[in-house]
């Protein structure tokens, strides 16, 4: 059903959910204490440093800054959008997600309808995939005996729902088009075709291997189909549907992180066989465009889960177009901390045939030594250009510059400005004046460039990654000097407190004073106050649910790193005042950092009384702006000594 999931729901949801066994189930924890821990999931470590709190109903890792409640997790571990992973928790505890529906009957109808078609769609995709299972076992001969000849074990070809698709013109119709709903989304799911001529219907693959494709979440939305022979043409793919867009999906991806808890690398091939016959050789790490090249959304998607990709293509000249497309689409997403590389392989071999001869240690050795971007992007600029030369390095320049603008801001478009900046013998100034003539360069060289797909916005949380915060406590840690001051600003402290511990409300006295605060991280904290008052028994895990969903997102995220800043800071103080025998005052923190924010606001509303009295004669003041000047100079005053 289609609508905005109401707050309601999701405040209920999580208050009937235990992240214990939300995590459980997907990482086995052990109990530590009152906790829980294990290994993070989000980075790779040896010493356990995820825990997970049953009473705050909250995750945090010391090691590399995740944090959230139990739909943070499952977004993250997931990499499903906030309403999939409402979906996924509600499922667990066998409960329907309402929707807050549109005002417009008709488009409220409309909208129910195609919710109901997508959900059968579904369904209908995965019943394919079990009849060409079915299939598959019922002809020995002909279609086992194929994988078999390509070195592919009954294993491998479970691991991936490998099917056939036996002769003839209405297997599928006849088997799962039941009904004439079911039949037109059949034919909406690009499994049949219609014959306008002769009308009638018949299965879109017929004699063929059939590899199911997956999205992330597991579900059948396409499908590829390779001939037993040589014809024409060698793989058949599903066409665009409503759940299924070439242009976004990686066939094997799903597959790849079913393999490993964090991919260490994704490998970009050419064909599904590609990718079946490296997982055979224990290379389950690979992907493969579905008949399109590999654009800007693929990117996306595959950084969302790995760091390094890594481009395989034939080294004749169509692979080396394919690279050039390739390193094209690239240059947008290349943040700091990605690394794409390109591997050309041998004349007439592909992964497939290139594995089976050498071994699976010698073909990672290639991957791992395959050419990073910045070599590759250079090399291919510079082929049949004189370097030694002006021209040549001025003809570098033009080739190089508008694809390196292209770059995302940061500390890799910087270096690689340099490299062109050491090539071409020009000063980054000069490189810098030369990008303002962009739109001159782009036209000499838009037939020498590939065009850059469109860049659109993603709904996936990506996965957290070492943070600047986890280190600096850590450090802290070791020296056993520990200052609240060192981990928050003032302004975070009193929200990350008391989200820590919300049963610390009853000490939070008069802060109206506060309201007139601009600060975002004030006007949390009076949120959070306000929240926990009117529902006094939430924990911290609901307090940020509270906040998450469509619109508020950000303040869901801040919370979180309040958690594992507040997390982090009491770890460390209790220990550091272990050997004292006592533990860490909370209560007194948060009113310490309460009265703190009273004063700097009191401060700044002084401050601003005297600079509006400042051009105004003090013979014109009335006496209530004599007592207000008078105040404020003595709280200037009290708080410069």
């Amino acid at each position: 059903m289609a609508g905005i999931i109401p707050q309601t729901f999701i405040d209920d949801l999580l208050e009937r959910i235990d992240i214990v066994e939300v995590i459980d189930n997907r990482v086995k924890l052990k109990k530590a204490g009152k906790n829980y821990s294990a290994c993070c999931p989000f980075h790779d470590e040896k010493t356990a440093s995820f825990t997970v709190s049953p009473d705050k109903q909250f995750f945090y890792c010391f090691g590399c800054g995740a944090s959230g409640n139990s739909l943070g997790f499952v977004m993250d571990y997931e990499r499903v959008s906030f309403p999939e992973a409402v979906e996924s928790l509600a499922k667990s505890v066998g409960v329907n997600v309402p929707r807050e529906q549109t005002k417009d009957p008709q488009k409220r109808a409309k909208e129910d309808a195609q919710e109901k078609a997508r959900k059968i769609l579904y369904q209908l995709m995965e019943s394919a995939n079990t009849y060409y299972q079915e299939q598959l076992r019922i002809h020995p001969k002909k279609a086992v005996n194929y994988l078999k000849n390509r070195g592919l074990s009954g294993q491998i070809a479970k691991d991936f729902g490998i099917g056939y698709a036996p002769p003839g013109w209405d297997n599928l119709l006849k088997k799962l088009a039941t009904s004439s709903e079911k039949q037109n989304l059949l034919l909406e799911g690009g499994m049949l075709i219609h014959n306008q001529d002769k009308d009638r219907l018949y299965d879109r693959f017929r004699e063929r291997i059939m590899f199911p494709i997956h999205d992330t979440r597991g579900r059948v939305i396409g499908f590829g189909g390779r001939v037993l022979n040589e014809e024409k043409p060698k793989y058949l793919n599903s066409p665009e549907t409503p759940i299924f867009h070439k242009g976004k999906e990686l066939y094997g991806l799903y597959e790849a992180r079913q393999a490993y808890r964090q991919l260490p690398r994704l490998v970009v091939v050419e064909g599904y066989m590609d990718v079946v016959a490296l997982a055979q050789y224990g290379i389950r790490y690979s992907v493969a465009t579905l008949g399109t090249a590999c654009g800007e959304e693929h990117l996306k998607r595959a950084f969302r889960f790995t760091d390094e990709v890594v481009f395989c293509f034939d080294g004749d000249e169509a692979g080396r177009t394919a690279a050039r497309r390739a390193m094209q689409s690239a240059l947008p997403v290349m943040e700091d901390g990605r690394q794409v590389k390109f591997l050309y392989l041998p004349e007439g071999e592909d992964p497939d045939t290139l594995v089976r001869q050498t071994g699976a240690d010698k073909f990672i050795r290639m991957i791992e030594e395959a050419s990073p971007l910045e070599h590759f992007l250079f090399e291919e600029l510079s082929q049949g250009l004189n370097t030694q030369t002006m021209e040549g390095r001025a003809r570098l320049c033009k080739l190089a510059a508008p694809l390196l603008d292209q770059l995302p801001r940061g500390v890799y478009r910087e270096l690689m400005f340099g490299q062109l900046s050491n090539r071409t013998q020009l000063s980054m100034d000069a490189l810098v004046n030369l990008l303002s003539e962009l739109p001159t360069l782009e036209k000499t060289t838009s037939e020498e460039v590939n065009t850059r797909s469109n860049n659109q916005p993603t709904t996936q949380v990506p996965i957290q990654h070492p943070s600047p915060q986890a280190a600096q406590i850590s450090t802290s840690l070791s020296s056993n000097h520990l200052s609240v001051s060192q981990f928050f600003l003032v302004e975070e402290r009193a929200p990350a407190l008391l989200l820590y511990n919300p049963q610390l409300i009853e000490y939070v006295e008069d802060i109206n004073t506060l309201s007139h605060s601009k600060n975002d991280h004030i006007l949390t904290f009076i949120e959070i106050v306000k929240l926990i008052r009117q529902r006094p028994n939430l924990t911290s895990g609901q307090i940020v649910g509270h906040w998450q969903g469509t619109f508020g997102a950000n303040t869901a995220k801040r919370l979180s790193q309040y958690m594992l800043k507040a997390a982090l800071f009491h770890y460390a103080k209790n220990i550091s005042l272990r050997d004292k025998k006592c533990a860490f005052d909370s209560v007194r923190e948060l009113r310490d950092t309460i009265t703190c924010l009273i004063k700097q606001q009191d401060k700044r509303s002084y401050e601003l009384i005297i600079e509006q009295l400042k051009d105004k004669p003090s013979k014109q003041w009335s006496n209530e702006e004599k007592e207000l000047y008078k105040k404020a100079i003595a709280a200037r005053h009290s708080t410069s000594n």
